[in-house]
């Protein structure tokens, strides 16, 4: 036992035994974080052997720096580089928590939107956390310790290089294993789950580091050419207007309602014997004679979330791959609904939300969209008993909202956007009506407590609108814009949904309501369509009598006959109603089992949504919407001609 003691000091002795001590820590470190934080699928041995693999490359090339340091400061920057790496690790972690995904350049540019998720990030912390310290704890120990008997001289050139090209060539074993066991997995896959697991955490990090270099050349390089690839694929994709639903809404105005968080399976829900949503509940079916609710209706968000909702459903573009459109491309030119509606019919425009004016860019970006008004949290009387965790709670949200609403000239397009069911769902006890779930996970216990509460915030809206008579001349769109909880919860949603959630299941659950009403039309109950959040653009124009043909949108109409019933997600999964394409395994949606041999019509259909997902793509980093007029009287939006003040004396002004 003396002669091992011996023997591992003599190794600590050397920096090489320093160095080689950080890297075995930092694998094993990493590899046991991928197997117990991060979900991805690993479905044989090749790839598990990859995702044990993968960071040995990782930690000799970017531990392996600190070698080329001149003496003992060769350990202090073999124990900063480890800590860099825990620390780019462990934000990945706690970002995962939530979005089920990965940290991008273009998210870790959206800054100004972390400061006000500190609840998020809070609740996103466990105890156990603590454990992914101990490696860096004990390597200052060691070093501490062990110093003293380092040479003070530079080590030769030979040997940190020969650690490099070790990376190196364990790099290019690894890719080469991974394009064996998923050939073009750089190229096709939109999907970092798939990066992550084939070529781990830090490298998928310098790869997203390249492809942002690269988008940010796509502007300066595109052309004219580039928009009509693009035109010919939506002219060939438009669906004609379901000729008793054209134009029966001109003129009216347009209220479209966004649940925050809210997913479909809360519809019809009883938790402890009671509706969580009683009043949502009572315009589903039968029981509405005004309303029409689309139950296979999905969202198609991806890092951006709402931001991700909001673009979508008013430019029919689908979101990036990486980060949100609203904060990398901001500045680009849109089409946008509320500029066509009013170009083409003179509506006025405003988005109603209780949060700061600079979250997700909005002020800025709104411009770009032609909104004319946006009221934010300085209209607002946001004191405490007001606001709880990402802003204005929605009660007084909708009260103070009807004001400005009443005030706005007719025809309008009013944007209103809830908050409070957001995660991580906090509720005071006063407003929390029904009790929470009984899993044990708190994120999900609450959720249905904030929905409650939303619900109601929602029925008393209506009421509001009914007593001003905003309501019988509206159309009325409600609509979730994201999922709230995410696979990370699947053992608690398990109990809750009283099955086991597949990867399937999964997708399934991305179902999030969507509901219209058009005034003097009956509403059809519910509607079984698969449908997306690209399709309510052009269902709205022409709705409205505006003919969706002339813009670029990757949606159709979803009253048409023609509507395409294929429901594409960001990442290239995509469903239908017959089957479902889930990272990359195609399943039969009434068996929920896996086909193992695709026709080719399935096939087909999965390279058609990657192709139409790269057209989105081409137009939003290339800017390609500069290129294109649609009609005689389209004048693209000036940015200059709009502003977003603070008020003097908020609702003051509106009494």
């Amino acid at each position: 036992m003396k002669h091992e003691v011996r023997k591992v000091k003599k190794i600590l002795s050397t920096k090489m035994g320093f160095f080689a001590l950080a890297v075995i820590l930092f694998w094993i470190k990493t590899y046991s974080i991928y197997k117990v934080e991060f979900n991805l699928g690993v479905s044989n041995g090749i790839q598990e052997f990859l995702l044990f693999f993968n960071p040995l490359s990782s930690g000799l090339i970017l531990i392996g720096l600190a070698l080329f340091a001149k003496g003992k400061r060769a350990g202090i920057w073999i124990i900063i580089n480890s800590a860099v790496l825990t620390f780019i690790l462990y934000a990945n972690v706690v970002f995962y928590r939530f979005n089920s995904d990965f940290i991008t350049l273009p998210t870790l540019m959206q800054t100004s939107n972390f400061g006000s998720i500190g609840g998020s990030i809070a609740d996103l912390t466990k105890t156990h956390d603590m454990l992914y310290a101990l490696d860096l704890i004990l390597l200052i120990v060691l070093f501490i310790k062990y110093k003293m008997n380092w040479s003070i001289e530079r080590m030769q050139l030979r040997k940190p290089i020969a650690v490099l090209t070790a990376g190196v060539i364990a790099f290019c074993i690894n890719l080469g294993l991974a394009e064996t066991d998923r050939p073009q997995l750089l190229e096709r896959t939109f999907d970092r789950n798939y990066v992550v697991k084939y070529l781990g955490t830090y490298n998928f990090m310098i790869h997203d580091a390249i492809q942002s270099a690269k988008t940010s050349t796509r502007r300066v390089l595109a052309d004219s050419d580039d928009i009509t690839v693009v035109e010919n694929y939506t002219k060939y994709k438009y669906a004609e207007p379901n000729p008793d639903l054209f134009g029966k809404g001109e003129g009216k105005n347009v209220i479209k309602i966004h649940l925050e968080s809210f997913q479909s399976f809360l519809i019809d829900y009883e938790l402890h014997g009671e509706e969580v949503t009683p009043f949502l509940n009572s315009l589903v079916g039968d029981e509405s004679e005004d309303f029409t609710y689309f139950d296979n209706f999905f969202h198609q968000t991806e890092q951006g979330k709402t931001a991700d909702a909001e673009l979508i459903m008013d430019t029919s573009l689908y979101g990036l791959p990486q980060g949100a459109a609203f904060v990398t491309k901001g500045n680009n030119v849109f089409q946008s609904l509320p500029a066509i509606m009013a170009q083409q019919q003179d509506y006025t425009s405003a988005v109603f939300h209780g949060d700061g004016k600079s979250f997700w860019n909005r002020d800025e970006v709104y411009k770009h969209l032609g909104i004319d008004e946006f009221y934010h949290a300085d209209y607002y009387d946001m004191s405490e008993e007001n606001v709880i965790n990402y802003g204005l709670k929605d009660k007084p949200f909708f009260e103070e909202s009807m004001p400005y609403l009443e005030k706005m000239e007719q025809p309008f397009y009013a944007h209103m956007m809830t908050l409070t069911h957001h995660h991580p769902y906090l509720i005071s006890e006063e407003d929390a009506t029904i009790a929470p779930a009984e899993t044990g996970d708190g994120s999900v216990d609450r959720y249905f407590q904030t929905a409650r509460y939303l619900d109601e915030s929602l029925e008393q809206f209506f009421h509001d609108l009914k007593e001003s008579g905003l309501y019988e001349d509206s159309i009325i769109m409600i609509y979730g814009d994201h999922y709230g909880i995410s696979d990370n919860h699947n053992r608690a949603m398990g109990e809750i949904m009283g099955e086991e959630i597949t990867p399937f299941k999964n997708a399934e659950m991305q179902r999030v309501p969507f509901f219209i009403r058009i005034p003097g039309v009956e509403g059809q109950g519910t509607n079984h369509e698969y449908s997306g959040m690209v399709d309510v653009m052009p269902t709205l124009l022409h709705i409205l009598g505006i003919n969706a043909q002339d813009y670029i949108q990757f949606g159709t109409d979803m009253f048409s006959e023609d509507h395409k019933d294929v429901v594409p997600f960001r990442n290239g999964n995509f469903i239908t109603e017959s089957y479902s394409l889930v990272n990359d395994v195609f399943y039969d949606n009434d068996t929920g089992m896996e086909i193992t041999e695709p026709t080719e019509e399935m096939l087909q259909q999965k390279e058609e949504v990657f192709h139409e997902l790269e057209l989105s793509d081409e137009v939003l980093f290339g800017d390609l919407l500069r290129f294109y007029t649609p009609n005689d009287q389209w004048k693209p939006v000036n940015a200059s001609n709009y502003f977003y003040g603070n008020p003097s004396g908020k609702n003051n002004d509106v009494e």
